[in-house]
């Protein structure tokens, strides 16, 4: 039984909750609650969990009795337990009230075939639900999870390392962190080739970082430990003080959520240059700042960063004095669950000073005469092949490249010529001439989707621009 197929069968059980009112996120979570504690059975690990509270005797009750101690059970690890354990289920309460429908699931669960899911590693398992319920327009879980496809090749480009501290200020489910760890794994054989020392790093330090949504921040803690990966994920915000205690990392990898701040109100960080109620722009400065000298960074940030005036344009300067900002590739549209944003990558390697570090961007359009990804044409890791043989083998970005002129997707542009576009780096020179068929055209449910995003985002940016005008 393929991971693949157990995931479709957790994912049809959604189904099946329909009619106790149970939205897609939150069977996610709830499924998350049971798959704890059925999984700490499977790997031997129940010790982590008070005795009298684990999965065996939510299995061994039926009906009004068992939704009861489920919900007792959720209470007692959220407040009694340690570590981990206390963190996944902290302010825990269970959306099921209908006992038939609790049944349902625990029966599920116990009968999926768990030494298939052991054998081709349970993260895996959790991972492929975490992409489905992503997936699924409805949910509207895309905002916390990045497309594997792009998290790989960012992470494949940066190349963490053994004994580099990689952070991710903005986790969501924490698929960058554990790409990082997987591709370290691969290049030293799962750690085999490391000493003690270096493998307890690995496990403990190695990985970190910051999730602001309570959901979303135990969907990452069960997703890490899954993986065996045991480096800190606080609860919090990283725009305020909670960031600016964060270790200097050696690679940040990240996707910050869109949108101003909540409010309308700036970051209450105080070691930020530039105050803005724009998130992205506050989170890019987190990141150029959060670098050790010659740590690497790759970022995903929309359109607006790049062209955005006044603050915008300070922070852009900023960056390029104290960055070498040597890659920015332009990423197609609808990869991401709000459709209508248009995204990019910035790469880029904090210098040893302060000044001058930019000398030239090279500049990859992956969205020009692309096609429209979807359910009908999905994104994947080949797409980035052009790019990622432009881009080189050095993750500071120092490979021999070559600019493929006007009628190519990859070209240089001078510290000098940037200065001259009023440092404007939303470059584009490529006609788009692609055109989309009835058959390439959104589903439905993308175009509302996309429509709600917008009208989100046009609702904050009011919000923000109303409290503007009454501070005093």
């Amino acid at each position: 039984m393929s991971t693949t197929y157990i995931v479709q069968k957790l994912w049809n059980l959604c189904h099946v909750l329909r009619d106790d009112g149970i939205t897609y996120h939150q069977y996610v979570t709830e499924l998350t609650y049971l798959l704890f504690l059925k999984m700490m059975k499977e790997t031997d690990q129940e010790k982590q969990l008070p005795k009298g509270f684990r999965w065996g005797e939510l299995e061994a009750r039926e009906g009004v009795e068992q939704l009861n101690f489920y919900r007792e059970l959720l209470l007692h690890l959220g407040t009694k337990s340690s570590g981990r354990v206390q963190a996944i289920y902290a302010n825990a309460a269970s959306s099921l009230k209908v006992p038939r429908n609790l049944k349902k699931l625990v029966d599920s669960i116990d009968e999926l075939d768990w030494y298939s899911a052991r054998s081709e590693g349970l993260g895996d398992l959790y991972e492929g639900l975490l992409e489905k319920n992503a997936s699924e327009v409805k949910s509207g879980a895309g905002q916390y999870f990045t497309p594997r496809p792009l998290i790989d090749s960012m992470v494949h480009l940066v190349k963490p390392q053994p004994g580099e501290y990689v952070q991710d200020p903005a986790a969501g489910t924490a698929g960058f962190l554990i790409a990082a760890d997987r591709y370290v794994k691969a290049e030293t054989d799962q750690l085999h080739a490391l000493r003690t020392a270096q493998q307890l790093f690995q496990i403990r330090e190695a990985f970190y970082g910051v999730e602001l949504v309570q959901d979303a921040h135990r969907l990452a803690l069960m997703n890490l430990m899954l993986h065996g990966i045991e480096g800190d994920l606080a609860m919090g915000d990283t725009l305020a003080p909670t960031g600016a205690t964060l270790r200097k990392a050696d690679v940040i990898l990240t996707n910050p959520p869109f949108g101003t701040k909540k409010g309308g109100g700036l970051p209450t960080r105080d070691d930020f240059t530039y105050p803005t109620s724009n998130k992205q722009l506050a989170f890019l400065q987190h990141v150029y700042r959060g670098l050790k000298p010659g740590g690497r960074a790759a970022i995903v940030l929309p359109d607006n960063v790049l062209f955005e005036e006044n603050t915008g344009v300070d922070i852009r300067r900023d960056l390029m004095d104290k960055a070498d900002l040597h890659t920015i590739l332009r990423l197609p549209t609808g990869i991401f669950y709000a459709q209508g944003v248009k995204t990019n990558v910035l790469f880029f390697t904090r210098g040893t000073r302060d000044t001058g570090n930019t000398k030239a961007v090279w500049v990859y359009d992956l969205r020009a005469n692309m096609p429209s990804f979807g359910k009908r044409t999905p994104f994947t890791r080949e797409h980035f092949a052009d790019f990622e043989k432009a881009f080189g083998s050095d993750p500071l970005g120092k490979s021999r490249r070559k600019d493929q002129g006007e009628a190519g997707r990859f070209r240089k542009f001078t510290r000098d010529e940037i200065a001259a576009r009023g440092d404007n780096l939303d470059i584009a020179w490529l006609k788009d001439d692609s055109v989309q068929s009835a058959e390439d055209l959104p589903e439905p449910e993308v175009i509302a989707a996309e429509i709600v995003e917008k009208l989100r985002v046009a609702m904050e940016e009011m919000e923000a621009l109303r409290a503007e005008l009454e501070a005093p």
